[in-house]
């Protein structure tokens, strides 16, 4: 347990950077990789316990709960957190009426070497899940433009981002999908 961060109260751990490339990569060779619904699903899990973090998180700073949180303080205290506890900078913005972007720079998950943000993608359904109180879709979508450490992703129910990826798959733009939704 973290005796620096004092609203820390489940044990936590920190590793490096590269756990997340070390977690992706082929094992032994001829072995096949892990699957990304695997990793995905482990992200899930964490991200409703990282919840319950967020939460003596913002106790810790005398703010409201989760689900009593001003509309225009979520993004900046959502921001101060992920910066905190070391995963990099967030950035929440709308893009349509049912679907949220929420833009990574500096993530931890992300880097040259990887493809994607698999993790964070189950990460953010797990968290953003417990707020809405109900199943969150979480689709990880091109960021422009491509940088280094910069992953995107789209927020939204099931249905709404399942509309969004099938208009992907027939080559309509995410933006557009995500207006007509």
């Amino acid at each position: 347990m973290s005796t620096s961060l004092p609203f820390l109260t489940t044990r936590t751990v920190t590793v490096p950077v590269e756990f997340f490339d070390g977690l992706r990569r082929v094992t032994p060779r001829g072995s096949p990789a892990v699957p990304v619904d695997v990793v995905r699903d482990a992200g899930y899990a964490a991200g409703q316990a990282l919840f319950d973090h967020f939460s003596a998180w913002l106790a810790d700073r005398s703010e409201h709960g989760p689900d009593d949180l001003d509309d225009e303080r979520f993004p900046l205290l959502l921001r101060e957190y992920f910066s905190e506890i070391g995963w990099g900078h967030v950035h929440l913005t709308s893009l349509s009426e049912a679907v949220m972007v929420l833009d990574t720079s500096d993530w931890g998950e992300a880097s040259d070497s990887t493809r994607g943000c698999p993790i964070s993608t189950g990460l953010f359904a797990g968290f953003f899940g417990r707020f809405a109180d109900a199943p969150l879709s979480v689709l990880e979508v091109p960021a422009e433009p491509a940088v280094s450490g910069q992953c995107r992703f789209l927020l939204g129910s099931v249905d709404v981002l399942h509309y969004v990826w099938e208009a992907m798959e027939r080559g309509i733009p995410y933006e557009r999908a995500a207006a007509s939704a």
